[in-house]
């Protein structure tokens, strides 16, 4: 392809649905790490020479943005760092002392991780990698936003031209129609589109057929050129390769040919950026070029000599495989399938993007979807060959196993109308909670401490140093009890808060739990844990209560509804039906509708063995192990044997190991 470069690397934001990036940047961003300890500046320094170590500045605003704090004293704590950790500009690592106490300044402040003195710089090394990682996280999760964003609008752009091309038969408005919507999609003010026809003798030509300008009107009239490589169109025409020029005026002397002036000259008009594409046949089959010159910043602006360097910018690299799509529907006038190979493409990117969005939310799920997809058409295709009485007469078209494929990809799409911190709770209590109860009897013991410490000071004065001493012993053991005591509860709700069933009797000793008080500082009794913590620590099964559980399960209402609003083609029109029916059972104990076994569609059928198949024996999830192959497989016997699957499926499933796709699953 002939093209130049961008020169900046800049980003620049066009009105509308798109942000194009204009060239880029190999370049990897320093990272700044901030040291209170001199010790620890000067040990990182020596590992990392790569790395911008410096000590930290009593100005926060002074810190750009993405760093690392390394803090060991109680000073780094101030409204400012809490509002740059909430902006996600910076990362806190503290380094406890030896009395292994978080500092009272530390309340409210989200600390990414903690380190005992002395410090082991390999240990914390690693941690700063993850807290840079961490701050990654939100502009990736962005990122694949945007990529959604604009796959959703790729697929509304070329659904509305099908329809177009599907309803115009006059020739002259298709073209017209084709090249608007090739500049709509590059914001380009202006373009041409030239088709190739037999001359008298039988020599192929280009025509210019039609020409578009949002900024000047030129007086049109069609006239033909050769192909050849003299001009940009006759280049394309005759090569078959595009042409990408951010300056038209500014053509490499390297390269055959040269652009005319004249117009530009007569007319006051400035052609800057270019972008020339062939439209092909689906033969392969050049049937005439599309030529779109300037792609601007704001498609309210005008082009003209003195505007051009401000408004106009190059044509970005992400456009062009719509472009070449659409540069190609003059001859999808002729043959249609053209359009739909676009759409079908365009559409497994809106797929992808829409899957990848939902997994960044939840990371240790990553691959989930892509396993089902497998699991499920692998599945499929056994039904498919199937020679067995219940499986003789059902078979998949291509066109219906696509519907599978999309269906058991999108099948969570729900799970971003889902809380995030119940999406991902891998135990019964929150992080911040578990925090706060230890915080609470980290408290309570050191109130007990003082507390027999002001008992035994009483004691001395009322009754004198010899009386005190014959006692002391009985004052420690008491207090050591008490100790001991209060630790065994903590650990106690340490094991309680893991995702494993609950023992009938550890109902009643949270209950006691939840009984205890201590004496807070301002006097008044509080208890040691919260009714709200109560309720979550007694989860009987698994990390989530009723609440939380109903909120996953909405996750299938998201999916049909989400999933109801896209325009489906006719023939994948079952895909939100099929999607959100996974959870359902054959008794009629699923949800979200409680189907009965002839209501549930047969591809949601195959789809629910795969998906539980995979939760169980999925080796990412932190909440719980994975189960081995045969477990996994007796446990889904048991479901059928109770009447939830299809006993039928699951023996296929097992007899032609379909659940051996799943260890081979990759995305693509």
């Amino acid at each position: 392809m002939a093209k130049t470069r961008s020169k900046n690397g800049s980003v620049d934001s066009l009105e509308g649905n798109l942000t194009f990036v204009v060239g880029a940047s190999n370049e990897l961003e320093l990272r700044q790490i901030y040291c209170q300890s001199g010790e620890v500046m000067t040990g990182l320094a020596k590992m990392h020479s790569q790395w911008n170590i410096a000590p930290l500045p009593d100005d926060l605003t002074q810190i750009p943005s993405k760093a690392v704090v390394i803090a060991n004293r109680e000073s780094v704590f101030s409204a400012r760092l809490r509002d740059a950790i909430d902006a996600n500009r910076l990362r806190v690592i503290f380094l406890l002392g030896a009395e292994r106490k978080l500092p009272e300044g530390a309340s409210g402040i989200a600390i990414f991780a903690f380190l005992t003195q002395p410090v082991d710089l390999t240990l914390l090394s690693g941690l700063i990698d993850s807290a840079f990682e961490n701050l990654a996280l939100p502009n990736r999760q962005a990122g694949l936003e945007r990529a959604l964003q604009r796959a959703r609008w790729e697929i509304d752009q070329l659904n509305e031209i099908g329809v177009a091309l599907s309803t115009q038969r006059d020739r002259g408005a298709l073209l017209q129609l084709i090249l608007q919507k090739c500049r709509e999609i590059t914001h380009s003010d202006a373009g041409s589109l030239y088709l190739i026809e037999d001359d008298e003798g039988g020599e192929r030509r280009l025509r210019f057929s039609i020409t578009q300008n949002d900024s000047t009107q030129f007086p049109f009239s069609e006239f033909v050129l050769p192909i050849d490589r003299s001009s940009l169109a006759g280049y394309v025409a005759l090569t078959g390769e595009e042409i990408a020029l951010e300056d038209v005026y500014e053509i490499p002397p390297s390269l055959p040919f040269r652009f005319n002036r004249d117009l530009d000259e007569e007319s006051g008009y400035r052609c800057k950026s270019i972008l020339v594409v062939p439209m092909k046949a689906p033969q392969g089959e050049i049937t005439g070029v599309v030529q779109l010159i300037n792609c601007k910043r704001d498609m309210s602006r005008r082009v003209d000599r003195r505007t051009a360097a401000d408004v106009v910018v190059p044509f970005p690299d992400q456009c062009r495989a719509m472009l070449r799509s659409l540069a190609s529907q003059a001859a999808v006038a002729l043959e249609n399938n053209r359009l739909y190979e676009s759409i079908e493409s365009l559409f497994e990117g809106f797929v992808h993007a829409s899957v990848g969005a939902i997994e960044a939310r939840d990371p240790t799920t990553s691959g989930h979807s892509f396993r089902v997809a497998d699991l499920t058409l692998g599945l499929a295709a056994a039904v498919d060959r199937a020679d067995s009485p219940v499986f003789r007469h059902i078979h998949f078209s291509r066109t219906e196993m696509k519907e599978i494929r999309y269906a058991s990809l999108l099948h969570d799409f729900g799970k971003v109308g889902v809380r995030e911190e119940v999406l991902v709770k891998a135990k019964k209590l929150y992080p911040g909670q578990l925090e706060l109860i230890r915080q609470r009897f980290a408290y309570a013991r050191k109130a007990l401490e003082q507390e027999q410490s002001e008992r035994k000071l009483a004691y001395l004065l009322a009754q004198g140093r010899e009386e005190f001493l014959l006692r002391q012993g009985e004052f420690q053991r008491e207090l050591e009890t008490e100790l001991r005591e209060i630790d065994e509860f903590f650990d106690f709700i340490v094991r309680c808060n893991e995702p494993t069933v609950l023992r009938e009797g550890n109902f009643d000793r949270l209950g006691e739990l939840a009984a205890r008080q201590f004496i807070d500082a301002t006097g008044r009794p509080q208890p040691l844990l919260a009714l709200s913590e109560v309720k979550l620590l007694s989860i009987d099964r698994g990390s989530l209560d009723d609440e939380e559980r109903l909120q996953i399960q909405s996750h299938v209402n998201y999916t049909q509804s989400f999933l109801q609003q896209i325009p489906w083609t006719k023939d994948i029109k079952n895909i939100p039906m099929i999607a959100s029916a996974h959870h359902e059972k054959l008794n009629g104990t699923g949800y979200p509708k409680s189907l009965a076994a002839q209501e549930i569609p047969f591809q949601s059928k195959m789809m629910t063995i795969s998906d539980i198949y995979d939760a169980l024996s999925a080796t990412d999830r932190p909440y719980k192990r994975a189960v081995p192959r045969e477990r996994a497989l007796d446990i889904l016997h048991d479901e059928a044997k109770r009447g939830m699957i299809d006993g039928e499926l699951l023996r296929l499933f097992r007899e032609a190991e379909i659940f051996r796709l799943a260890a081979n699953s990759k995305p693509v």
